[in-house]
C-alpha cells in the first residue's frame, strides 16, 4: 500500500510479469476436454476456446489479431513504421492427453507478455513482431503434426487434408467445423523477404537447466531424430524341452540388441538413442519367443553422427542376428534431419540473457518443436526454460513464476536490441 494525496491508501499491483503469465497459463489449462485433466487436441471445441482467449490477450496487447486459415492464432505489432518484415515468435496452444500446463503455452503466452512490455511504453522496433499461436505441434489427434507451423513456412501438404482421426473425421472436415477454409491455407505461408526469424520460449523438458541451476538456456539445434521397426525372427519351441544350445529365441536376440542401443548411445557423444517398445511372439510364458519386435528412437544435433550410428547399428544387429541364428529386419518409421539455430539469433540471445544477470548457458534440444518446420523459411531460435526434474507431457510438469519472469525479460530484451544481420 501507499499513501495517496488526502491520506487514503491505495493498492500497488506487486505482481511481475511471470505472476501474470502464471495466471494465463492457469487460465488456459481450464480449457480442455476431459474435466480434471488438460486434454486440449487441435481443432476440438477446447482448442477454439482458447484460441479466442489468446486472440483477446494479444488484442490487449496492442496487436492486429486474426486466425488463419489452418487454425494458427496470429498477432502482429507493428514496427516503426507499417509494413515492415517481421520476427515472428511463439509457440502452441494443442497438448498432448492429460498435459502438463507449460508445454507449449508458456512460450505463447511469454511472446504476448512481451509484446504487451513494448505497448505499454509505446515502444515500435525497426521491425514487426508476429506472435503465433500454433494449433498441431503435439500430432495427436491427427497422423500428422507440424500442420500449423508448415502452412506458414510454405510446405503444408494438401494431401494431409484427407488424414482422419481416430473418429473417422477428416482434417479437412476438422477445419471447416473449427471455422477456417482449408482453401485459404496457401495463403497463410509467408515469403522469405516479410520474415526475419522465429524465435521461441519453451520449457526444456529436461534436466540439463535444473543441473546447472540456471533458470534459462539458449537453444543451439533441434536434433535430427531417425525412427525404426526392427522384427527379429527365431523358431519358436517348448520352453522345457529345447536345450539352451540349440535354441534361436527371438526376444533374446531383441534383449541384445537393445543393450548394444544403450551401448553405441552411451559411447558415442553427443546421441542418444532409446527402445520405447518390445514385443514378444507368441507371447506365450511356456515358449521360446518366435519373434520380437522393437522400436528405435535416436536422436543427434549432427545429422552426420545420427546417421553414422544407425550404420553402426545395423551391423550390431546383423552380427546378433548371425551369432544367433535369428533374422532381422529394421524398417525405417521417420527421419527428420536436425535444424541448426541461426548463429546471429543464438549469439544476440546469449547476449540478453548475460544483460539479465544469468549465466548464458548454450545446449541442443532433444524434443521436437515448431521450429523443424519454420527452418524451411528463416533462421529459428530458442530459449529454454528450467523445469523440475526435466519432466514434461505430464501433469507433473513443472516451472516457477520467477523462471518465467526471468524468460519474459530475457525475450523482451532481445526484441530491443535485436540486430538483423546485414
Amino acid at each position: 500500500m501507499m499513501a495517496a494525496p488526502g491520506g487514503k491508501t491505495t493498492m500497488i499491483d506487486t505482481k511481475t510479469a511471470g505472476d501474470l503469465a502464471f495466471d494465463r497459463l492457469e487460465a488456459l489449462a481450464g480449457f480442455t476436454e476431459e474435466p480434471g485433466r488438460l486434454t486440449r487436441l487441435y481443432l476440438t471445441p477446447a482448442h477454439k476456446a482458447a484460441a479466442l482467449q489468446v486472440l483477446a490477450w494479444m488484442r490487449e496487447a496492442g496487436m492486429k489479431t486474426r486466425i488463419d486459415a489452418v487454425g494458427n492464432v496470429v498477432g502482429r505489432y507493428e514496427g516503426v513504421e507499417p509494413g515492415l518484415p517481421a520476427l515472428l515468435i511463439g509457440s502452441h496452444i494443442d497438448t498432448v492427453r492429460n498435459a502438463g500446463k507449460y508445454d507449449g503455452n508458456l512460450g505463447v503466452v511469454a511472446a504476448i507478455s512481451a509484446v504487451a512490455a513494448l505497448h505499454r511504453r509505446f515502444e515500435r522496433l525497426p521491425f514487426a513482431v508476429e506472435v503465433l499461436a500454433f494449433g498441431d505441434e503435439e500430432g495427436v489427434r491427427f497422423p500428422v503434426t507440424l500442420n500449423g507451423s508448415r502452412a506458414v513456412a510454405g510446405t503444408f501438404d494438401p494431401a494431409a487434408l484427407d488424414v482422419r482421426d481416430a473418429e473417422g473425421v477428416t482434417l479437412r472436415e476438422a477445419l471447416e467445423q473449427f471455422g477456417c477454409d482449408p482453401a485459404g491455407i496457401p495463403d497463410a505461408a509467408r515469403g522469405a523477404g516479410d520474415v526475419l526469424g522465429y524465435v521461441e520460449v519453451h520449457i526444456e523438458q529436461g534436466p540439463v537447466l535444473e543441473d546447472e541451476d540456471l533458470p534459462v538456456g539458449i537453444v543451439t539445434a533441434i536434433n535430427g531424430a531417425s525412427r525404426f521397426g526392427i522384427e527379429v525372427t527365431g523358431v519358436a519351441g517348448h520352453a522345457g524341452t529345447v536345450p539352451m544350445h540349440l535354441r534361436r529365441d527371438a526376444l533374446a536376440a531383441a534383449a541384445e540388441m537393445v543393450l548394444a542401443v544403450e551401448r553405441e548411445a552411451k559411447d558415442t557423444s553427443g546421441i542418444v538413442a532409446t527402445v520405447g517398445m518390445m514385443e514378444a511372439l507368441p507371447g506365450a510364458v511356456n515358449v521360446i519367443a518366435s519373434g520380437a519386435k522393437l522400436s528405435l528412437d535416436l536422436r543427434s544435433s549432427s545429422d552426420e553422427l545420427r546417421r553414422e550410428a544407425v550404420a553402426r547399428l545395423k551391423r550390431r544387429f546383423d552380427g546378433i542376428a548371425e551369432r544367433r541364428s535369428v533374422g532381422v529386419q529394421v524398417t525405417p518409421r521417420y527421419d527428420e534431419p536436425a535444424a541448426t539455430c541461426a548463429p546471429w539469433l543464438v549469439d544476440q540471445m546469449a547476449a540478453a540473457v548475460e544483460r539479465s544477470g544469468i549465466r548464458p548457458l548454450r545446449l541442443p534440444s532433444g524434443a521436437g518443436h515448431d521450429g523443424l518446420a519454420m527452418i524451411a523459411l528463416c533462421p529459428i531460435a530458442m530459449l529454454f526454460v528450467r523445469c523440475a526434474g526435466g519432466v514434461s507431457h505430464n501433469p507433473a510438469e513443472a516451472i516457477t513464476a520467477q523462471d518465467a519472469d526471468a524468460a519474459i525479460r530475457v525475450l523482451t530484451d532481445f526484441l530491443r536490441h535485436l540486430t538483423p544481420p546485414q
